[in-house]
């Protein structure tokens, strides 16, 4: 018998943690404003990326410019890279 779609795609979901060389993707589910839907779309558009690929840079870089400003063996440095905590 053959697989529903359902049955598929949760496989296809479950693959992905291993996708990328073993690295794994996670998988985004978010609303956001039209405004920065819009301004996602051009920034995409302008420098011939994927949508995806424009919040991957941008999400990227922002994390690069912390990491740079952080001393390591640091309180601070220690809660940046502490997964799951929610900074405010």
């Amino acid at each position: 018998m053959s697989k529903s779609s359902a049955e598929r795609q949760a496989e296809y979901r479950a693959r992905r943690d291993t996708a990328a060389q073993g690295n794994g993707e996670r998988r985004l589910n978010t609303w956001m404003s039209t405004a920065a839907h819009l301004a996602l779309k051009r920034i995409a558009g302008r420098y011939g990326v994927t949508q995806r690929g424009m919040l991957e840079r941008l999400v990227l870089a922002e994390d690069e410019k912390i990491v740079a400003a952080l001393d390591i063996d640091t309180p601070e440095w220690d809660g940046y890279f502490r997964i799951g905590t929610v900074r405010r």
